[in-house]
C-alpha cells in the first residue's frame, strides 16, 4: 500500500477495519485487530498485539512484546514499557467463557508504565502517573503518582516530564527540568500555571 499514511513493517498483520492515524510506525511481527483504533504519531515496537475494542491515543509509544487486550483505553502521550502486561478478566478459567465480563482499563494522558509491569483490569491510571518496572497494579492510581512493587504502592509524585517532586511544607513543588509548579492538597497533586 504505497498510499497509506502510516508505516507498517511487511511482517505486520493489520486486519481490515483497523483505524491507524497519520505518521504512526508499526514495527516487526505486530498484529492489529479489525476494531482497534490507533492515533497519530504512535510508535509500536516489535511483537505487539492490539486487540479489538482497544483505543490508543496520539503520540503513544508501545515497546516490544506488549499485548493490549480488549477494553483497554490508552490516552495521548502514554509510554507502555517492554513486556508490560494488561489483563481484561478478573477470574479467568480456560474452560469458562467470560468475554461478556471484560473490564475496562484506562491509562490517562502522559502516563508511563515500566517494563514487565502488570495492570490488573478494571482500574484507571491517572494522568502523568509513573508505574515502576515490575509493579503489579491492582487499584486506581492518582494523577502524578509514582508507584512501585507487588502489589504496587505509592512512594511519591512525578512531574509531567518524569522527575520526582519534593513538596515543601506549604505543599508546593517545582519540576527541576521545566520549573513547572505543582501543588499537593488533600493527597491530590495538580499542576499550576507557572
Amino acid at each position: 500500500m504505497s498510499d497509506q499514511h502510516f508505516f507498517a513493517h511487511p511482517s505486520t498483520i493489520i486486519d481490515d477495519g483497523a483505524q491507524i492515524g497519520q505518521k504512526t510506525k508499526i514495527w516487526h511481527f505486530c498484529h492489529v485487530m479489525p476494531n482497534a483504533v490507533i492515533g497519530s504519531n504512535c510508535n509500536i515496537g516489535q511483537n505487539v498485539y492490539i486487540d479489538n475494542n482497544v483505543s490508543i491515543g496520539n503520540g503513544v509509544k508501545i515497546q516490544n512484546n506488549v499485548s493490549v487486550y480488549a477494553n483497554v483505553i490508552v490516552e495521548d502521550d502514554c509510554f507502555l514499557g517492554p513486556s508490560m502486561v494488561f489483563t481484561n478478566v478478573i477470574n479467568p478459567r480456560a474452560f469458562v467463557e467470560r468475554k461478556s465480563e471484560f473490564k475496562t482499563t484506562v491509562v490517562k494522558k502522559g502516563s508511563s508504565i515500566g517494563a514487565n509491569a502488570t495492570i490488573v483490569c478494571g482500574i484507571t491510571i491517572g494522568q502523568y502517573a509513573f508505574i515502576g518496572a515490575g509493579a503489579v497494579v491492582v487499584k486506581d492510581i492518582p494523577d502524578f503518582a509514582l508507584v512501585v512493587g507487588n502489589p504496587a504502592k505509592q512512594i511519591g509524585w512525578m512531574s509531567k516530564l518524569g522527575h520526582k517532586l519534593t513538596f515543601n511544607p506549604e505543599g508546593i513543588a517545582f519540576c527541576p527540568s521545566s520549573n513547572e509548579k505543582y501543588q499537593l492538597l488533600n493527597n491530590t497533586v495538580s499542576a499550576l500555571n507557572p
